[in-house]
């Protein structure tokens, strides 16, 4: 037996397909010369079993993948993945040991060398194959099935020798802290996805791996590693610390989701979700956001001088804008005597709905976008929603004024809402900085001029201190704002309770769904993040 054997690149040739097209027997007895073993009927022997296995794995090694092939009963078949071994495995060298045989069958280790660029690795594995009778030239052959190749591959599957889909990434939180899988459980899904999109730009190599082919051409199990390839490190704008407040809170509550960035760069700081799925409701989710949307109403209201804070706008229980379907408050609350201030520390819904005629079609949906940037292209670093605000009449106009109906938000955009109101300018959140890949960031067209933010931050403090959500922020120190909010949806017998706050240099907003009253479920995750050293 020749144990080492050159291989022939290339081995289908032009020729072979005019010789299979005569049949396994033509190319079985042209390419040996039908001398192996007399045919005959009858139990294929011990000798012509390993008679049979020696030739087949000597053609093997020697590279001579038309001689292996006709040497079984399926040549077409086997020529094809012979010769895919060799060329898309790229196998360069094969030493083929047969073991003891166990009757017909007869195990063998392979040793082969697989180059691939400048990797080279040796891959050493065992398998086996079974002679069989020639149905029609009744020789002894190899009993042809993917899996004589290596034994994981399936019916018809290939090998391929191939970089990974991805180099390997050490994903960094902003000070440099590793963020590994698991240890922050709800981040687990944007660790995927940021290695997912920035593995080639993050300084490393792929791995390089010899895979199962499916006869669909999609890969499919691994059946050696080429080389391990070398991790890229990407430095993100978390926080771990901020990170794993946000992880804490959110797990003693079902259904809560939270964000935390810097107002004044937009940087993200923590994202958490109580549910583990692949869907990141903090950054994906799409629902109404309720009374915390009052901040774009206010402010777009405050700019156009509809209202000032101490401008007296009744609280009555109930409210219709146009004749139209009545909205009415938390609790049916009232305050006849109410300023507009007052009405946004309370959430009265009915105030603002009064207010709807004093809004033009369409203006509510142009301030959310050329203010706040909502509904832009946000380029986040991973797959994002970034929010929606319909233009809008009639009752549609007036649920939209407390974020009902059709306006669409999740905890990031209520973040960046929050950052927006503190500062005045729009800075697109961005989980990975611009200087990795150098993507275009979205801008709004303006930002809030300085008496409206006066007025608007005046507004938000005097919530967090007096109004509904005075409780979860009690205590708290510095500058800072809040706004709740209750989402009635259809369908869900208690609304989803909303919170968005800011205290100096750090926003968040957080959602429980079917939490209640915002202030109550979704204000102590808030806080929580406020209140990371």
């Amino acid at each position: 037996m020749r144990a080492v054997g050159k291989v022939v690149l290339g081995a289908l040739s032009v020729g072979l397909l005019g010789v299979v097209g005569y049949g396994g027997y033509n190319l079985y007895a042209g390419v040996t010369g039908g001398d192996t073993t007399a045919a005959h009927d009858g139990p294929v022997t011990g000798d012509e079993a390993r008679r049979t296995a020696r030739e087949f794995l000597d053609a093997w090694a020697d590279g001579n993948d038309m001689l292996a092939a006709g040497l079984t009963n399926d040549a077409e078949s086997a020529i094809g993945a012979l010769s895919a071994y060799r060329d898309d495995g790229h196998v360069k060298k094969v030493i083929a040991t047969p073991g003891a045989a166990r009757g017909t069958t007869i195990p063998f280790t392979i040793k082969a060398d697989v180059v691939f660029g400048k990797a080279r690795s040796s891959w050493t594995y065992t398998s086996r194959l079974t002679v069989v009778r020639g149905r029609t030239t009744k020789k002894p052959l190899v009993d042809w099935e993917s899996s004589v190749l290596h034994p994981k591959l399936g019916a018809n599957e290939s090998v391929r020798t191939d970089l990974a889909d991805n180099p390997p990434v050490r994903v960094l939180d902003r000070d440099g802290e590793e963020l590994r899988q698991g240890r922050h459980p709800s981040l687990d899904p944007v660790l995927i996805a940021l290695r997912a999109r920035y593995g080639a730009d993050a300084g490393g190599t792929a791995r390089i791996e010899v895979s199962a082919v499916k006869p669909d051409g999609t890969a499919g199990a691994t059946l050696h590693v080429v080389a391990n390839g070398t991790p890229g490190t990407l430095r993100t704008t978390l926080d771990a610390g901020v990170q794993q407040s946000a992880e804490k809170a959110v797990a003693a509550r079902d259904g809560a989701s939270v964000v935390a960035l810097r107002p004044s760069t937009g940087e993200i700081l923590a994202v958490a979700n109580s549910d583990q799925a692949e869907f990141n409701a903090a950054l994906q989710g799409q629902t109404a956001p309720g009374s915390t949307f009052k901040i774009v109403t206010a402010a777009t209201l405050l700019e156009a001088g509809t209202v000032s804070p101490g401008h007296l706008v009744p609280c009555p229980k109930t409210a219709a804008y146009a004749q139209g379907m009545p909205f009415h408050n938390v609790e049916n609350s009232e305050n006849p005597a109410a300023t507009f201030a007052q009405d946004f520390a309370a959430s009265c819904n009915t105030a603002f709905v009064s207010l709807a005629g004093a809004v033009p079609d369409g203006a509510l949906a142009q301030e959310a976008r050329s203010v706040f940037g909502l509904g832009l292209d946000w380029r986040v670093g991973v797959t994002t929603f970034d929010g929606e605000v319909p233009d809008g009449s009639g009752d549609d106009k007036a649920a939209a004024m407390i974020g009902q109906g059709t306006v669409q938000m999740n905890p990031l955009t209520m973040a960046s809402v929050a950052a927006t109101a503190r500062t005045g300018t729009f800075r697109q959140p961005v989980l990975v900085p611009r200087s990795v890949d150098h993507r275009k960031i979205a801008t709004s067209d303006r930002g809030l001029g300085p008496a409206t933010v006066a007025q608007l931050k005046a507004m938000m403090r005097l919530t967090a201190t007096s109004g509904t959500a005075a409780r979860a922020m009690s205590g708290l120190t510095g500058d800072i704002g809040a706004k709740t909010g209750s989402a009635e949806i259809d369908g869900q017998p208690k609304t989803n309770a909303w919170f968005t706050a800011y205290r100096n240099d750090v926003a968040a907003a957080a959602v429980v769904t079917g939490g209640g009253h915002g202030g109550d479920a979704a204000g102590p995750v808030v806080r929580a993040v406020l209140t990371t050293d």
